[in-house]
């Protein structure tokens, strides 16, 4: 049974950084994909940034390019997502996630496993 572990989110000001980290369980392949998406009050689930496990290609959400980065460290099975310029509209519980299919994908559905979910916090 894959496990999605993530750790990091918290409160912040605006202008500020966080940290989220996610390390999965179980072997990774190159053509596996970690994804984070995020979720606010009220709101369906949104994509965030994805990569692509072998090769590390990035993909991310026209919302967060520019100020997001996604990477993953492959000794450790994890993978990291760095928020910067973070604005009040950034505010939701942050999952992390593993397709395991060819194609890197922007849909909840092109994910299989997710993990618990952690909370960002981005004060005005």
């Amino acid at each position: 049974q894959v496990q999605l572990v993530e750790s990091g989110g918290g409160l912040v000001q605006a202008g500020g950084s966080l940290s989220l980290s996610c390390a999965a369980s179980g072997p990774m392949y190159n053509w596996y994909s970690m994804g984070w998406f995020r979720q606010a009050p009220g709101k369906e689930r949104e994509f965030v940034a994805a990569i692509k496990w072998g090769g590390g290609t990035t993909y991310y959400a026209n919302s967060v390019k520019g100020r997001f980065t996604i990477s993953r460290d492959s000794a450790k099975n994890t993978v990291y997502l760095q928020m910067n310029s973070l604005n009040p509209e950034d505010t939701a519980v942050y999952y992390c996630a593993q397709g395991t299919g060819l194609r890197v994908g922007s849909s909840v559905r092109d994910y299989a496993y997710w993990g618990q979910g952690t909370q960002v916090t981005v004060s005005s």
